[in-house]
């Protein structure tokens, strides 16, 4: 159908562009999901009346977490060029972006996991506790199931926001659907190429978010 709407786009080199977006969105929320999970229980854990309750290392890994949530990420990515070269040689192609995106996402991820696991129930955790259940048992048995729809529910909303993000890192020559947008479309001014990267971006953003939201309506037990 698209196509057929518009014969002037080459398709071959949109379906590259498209397989790239969904590379970098995988690679990263997965990366993402496994940072900001450890964080969030570390922010969780060193918190007041919890486990390892302790100010300094909440503060440091608060401290950690708000910077680089805050930093604007089309700026995260240009403070990491030094980083990125040095870890991969190169600044460009869809590898290249990967750092830039987990760096951006896993601090905002990891706030979502902390509410998340705010809002179980404390007599569950300390009825975990009384029962002599070690931190690893509490974590695994208790936190990750008890937490598991809002942590569901936050990759989501974070693979949706990174998607955004690999839009951003492709006008800086990191590849996939913004690179295309941008380099074929908006500096050639083939609105075409354009409006159709634009419509495949969107149709990802459904699909995850369809995906997301099913997993999360049927493990949610309330």
């Amino acid at each position: 159908m698209l196509t057929n709407l518009f014969p002037n786009v080459d398709w071959e080199k949109m379906w590259i562009a498209t397989e790239e977006t969904l590379y970098m969105t995988a690679i990263s929320t997965i990366l993402t999901f496994i940072i900001g999970l450890v964080l969030g229980i570390v922010l969780f854990l060193t918190s007041p009346h919890q486990l390892w309750a302790n100010k300094l290392a909440n503060w440091l890994t608060g401290a950690v977490v708000n910077i680089f949530r805050s930093i604007p990420f089309i700026i995260l990515i240009i403070l990491l060029i030094p980083f990125t070269k040095f870890l991969l040689g190169t600044m460009l192609g869809a590898n290249a972006a990967l750092p830039a995106l987990i760096i951006g996402a896993a601090p905002f991820y990891a706030r979502m996991v902390l509410i998340g696991l705010r809002e179980i129930d404390k007599g569950v955790i300390e009825a975990a506790r009384s029962m002599g259940a070690k931190t690893w048992t509490i974590i695994t048995k208790v936190l990750i199931p008890e937490a598991l729809p809002a942590l569901i529910s936050g990759i989501t909303v974070t693979a949706v926001a990174l998607v955004g993000y690999t839009a951003m890192a492709g006008v800086i020559g990191a590849g996939g659907l913004g690179n295309l947008a941008f380099m074929d479309g908006f500096q050639r001014s083939r609105t075409d190429v354009t409006l159709v990267a634009t419509v495949l971006i969107l149709v990802i953003v459904f699909i995850i978010q369809f995906i997301g939201d099913l997993i999360t309506a049927k493990i949610d037990k309330r």
